[in-house]
């Protein structure tokens, strides 16, 4: 199992959000790109960066510093926020980014989302989906900062997708990002029984050492680790031997 340092960045600070509320930012060090030489020396070999400003405004705004940081540090990087061209996504590949992760794009516009994943390749690509359970424990898909709920839930979509080849998903239930309650097991376990081809990334609630562990058991394909490492919940280093 992988395990993804996050790094999101907000005003070109390293920041976390809670349940995705940009007013409940909470800055955790000034310097992202010694925070992941910090994160490279402990033993990560790729970090998960999001643009929040790019997110936002619809466009990347942070772009040159993570092209700074993929350029100093020289890591393996996967990196999402307001990618929505294909200008965008040439230049991150040009530049040496490992993944692109879309999110509300592949939601949107799931034609276009599909071109590029065949001309890039999917394997360069993360698709990016937010869910909220409803009442039938139906993992139902959530947009346009977590405001707006669809009626298709993540398992249509992935399976609109499987023409493509799709490799990586990442899911994030938005009612544990950023808590520290645990992740949401049933979830991920239900995505690698129903989806055995696919990496899944899991996002939001880890904060011990046996949620990793339990990830680890039901065969996720990486974790992505953000407020618990900023919280010093477990170490980096901890987190990197489960």
């Amino acid at each position: 199992m992988n395990i993804y340092p996050a790094i999101d960045l907000k005003s070109g600070e390293c920041v976390r959000l809670y349940q995705g509320c940009y007013e409940q930012a909470t800055v955790y060090e000034k310097n992202p790109v010694a925070l992941a030489q910090s994160f490279k020396e402990q033993g990560a070999t790729q970090l998960h960066i999001i643009d929040l400003d790019g997110a936002m405004q619809g466009h990347s705004v942070n772009l040159d510093l993570i092209l700074k940081i993929k350029r100093d540090v020289g890591i393996n990087i996967q990196t999402g926020g307001g990618i929505r061209s294909y200008s965008q996504i040439k230049k991150l590949i040009q530049h040496g980014i490992d993944k692109i992760i879309l999110g509300s794009i592949a939601i949107s516009n799931p034609a276009q989302t599909k071109m590029w994943l065949s001309e890039f390749g999917a394997e360069k690509f993360t698709l990016a989906f937010d869910i909220k359970m409803d009442e039938n424990k139906i993992p139902l898909l959530v947009s346009n900062g977590w405001k707006l709920t669809h009626t298709q839930n993540l398992w249509e979509i992935i399976d609109d997708y499987q023409e493509t080849n799709l490799k990586n998903v990442l899911c994030t239930d938005i009612q544990l990002d950023g808590t520290l309650q645990g992740p949401n097991i049933y979830l991920y376990e239900d995505c690698v029984k129903k989806f055995p081809a696919i990496q899944f990334q899991a996002s939001g609630g880890v904060s011990t050492l046996n949620h990793l562990k339990k990830l680890n058991k039901i065969s996720v394909g990486s974790v992505i680790i953000g407020k618990a490492i900023y919280e010093k919940k477990f170490s980096l280093r901890e987190a990197l031997t489960c």
